[in-house]
């Protein structure tokens, strides 16, 4: 199921559709899916088309630290942090602080 869903999402991407939710979407999908390494390509291209969206720092975070790069997810969510705060976007900043205590503690 996850398979086609991927599919028809890759089929829109350069179209009139392409854009930050589908590629955030994509991403998501992928991540489902257990490919972290293409979910993290996506996901910046997402951030691409649009570096305030919150949810996609927060999940290019996730699928870093799904790719074995903790470094790079952290990195990700210090830059969601300070993104989803300038945008008032208080529960995603409080999660991507709790995403990275948690990093920090192991």
């Amino acid at each position: 199921m996850n398979g086609q869903r991927i599919e028809t999402l890759r089929e829109q991407v350069g179209g009139p559709r392409d854009g930050a939710l589908l590629r955030y979407s994509l991403g998501l999908a992928l991540m489902l899916d257990g490919d972290a390494r293409e979910a993290v390509w996506q996901i910046r291209a997402a951030l691409g088309f649009d570096p305030a969206y919150s949810a996609a720092w927060k999940l290019l975070g996730k699928a870093q630290l799904a790719a074995g790069d903790a470094a790079a997810a952290a990195e990700a969510w210090h830059e969601g942090i300070g993104v989803a705060q300038k945008r008032g976007d208080v529960q995603a900043a409080k999660e991507m602080q709790v995403f990275l205590r948690r990093l920090e503690k192991t």
